[in-house]
């Protein structure tokens, strides 16, 4: 029996055979066969696309191959996290899936840097031995999951930089450029990913962080207790967001990230007035940049204690940086400027 011409006319026929069609019309083992397979593969004959139990061959040719990756819109995958690289597995999905076929080129641009990013996040900080990576597109959107049972992101930052709980945490996370480890991060990686797609979500311990940019805010819920992280993200395909456009808004010349917006309500705990030590938590590592833009959104008033600190103390000692305020009500303006004429 010539199964290599077996395999090669039932791919003329259905568009496409798998393993277990050939095993089935044969009798023959799975590992017998698949000696055929590759014999073809190594000829040049047939490629294989997909993955796990969807895996299935198609003819060698740029139309056939592109009209099979058309259909397959969802990667999922669980990985041994050893010697484990971002690219490569951006580079199979690449491969393997219509995924990225005929997304707008902005778009693809910020999937690519979204996905490396996450992904490496979990594979450098997390400690976890696997990592479960999941990416699909729709009619509407294209979409990814990075989990890992690692140590949680929120747990890690508390440990790293002596914080005392999650919300400090996160508080810490949203500013931009912290990082567990400086030597081999700049910390850039979640804050950019946080403003280029339509949601982020970062889900560990007993909180969820949710980045909204259609409603263009920040949240934070409570969850059940999270063993690891599970970042998620989804942009539309309609997306008019642009990657260079948003370096560029954060960066005060080509080189350098050198701006960040805090969300101040962040940072509202326990009381109703927002406190000097409250405003040192807030100040907290933005001393490397050049410009900080306070958002004072939903904020009803802060101490005379808080502003002293931002406007007076802290500026005074790093004069070179700029801090600029937005959303501010009345109160909070009274505040500010008393604190400005003190100056």
């Amino acid at each position: 029996m010539d199964i290599e011409k077996l395999i090669l006319n039932r791919i003329l026929k259905h568009k496409e055979v798998r393993v277990a069609d050939i095993v089935k019309a044969t009798g023959f083992s799975r590992a017998y066969i698949n000696r055929f397979f590759q014999e073809l593969r190594n000829k040049g004959k047939i490629i294989l696309l997909g993955q796990a139990n969807k895996t299935r061959y198609v003819l060698a040719k740029k139309q056939v191959v592109l009209m099979a990756k058309k259909q397959i819109l969802r990667f999922h995958r669980i990985l041994q996290n050893k010697n484990l690289s971002e690219d490569i597995i951006l580079d199979d999905i690449k491969k393997n899936t219509g995924i990225f076929l005929h997304l707008p080129k902005n778009v693809a641009n910020i999937l690519d840097y979204a996905f490396t990013e996450m992904l490496n996040n979990a594979i450098e900080h997390s400690r976890s031995k696997i990592i479960q990576v999941t990416i699909k597109k729709d009619k509407e959107t294209v979409s990814f999951d990075v989990i890992d049972k690692g140590i949680g992101i929120f747990n890690n930052i508390i440990r790293k930089r002596k914080l005392k709980n999650e919300l400090e945490a996160i508080q810490d996370l949203t500013k931009g450029k912290q990082t567990t480890m400086p030597k081999k991060h700049t910390g850039e990686g979640i804050f950019f990913t946080s403003k280029t797609g339509d949601m982020l979500v970062i889900q560990s311990s007993k909180k969820k962080l949710i980045f909204n940019n259609i409603l263009n805010d920040i949240f934070i819920k409570d969850v059940k207790n999270t063993k690891g992280t599970k970042v998620s993200f989804v942009i539309n395909l309609m997306s008019k967001r642009n990657l260079v456009s948003i370096f560029k808004e954060y960066s005060e010349d080509m080189f350098g990230f050198g701006k960040t917006n805090v969300i101040v309500k962040l940072y509202k705990m326990d009381t109703a007035f927002i406190s000097r030590s409250q405003a040192r938590r807030i100040l907290s590592g933005l001393e490397k940049f050049q410009r900080i833009v306070l958002d004072f959104r939903n904020v009803e008033t802060v101490g005379q204690a808080f502003a002293d600190e931002v406007f007076r103390v802290w500026k005074k000692k790093h004069p070179q940086i700029k801090i600029e305020y937005i959303n501010c009500n009345e109160n909070i303006k009274f505040m500010i400027n008393r604190a400005l004429e003190i100056l």
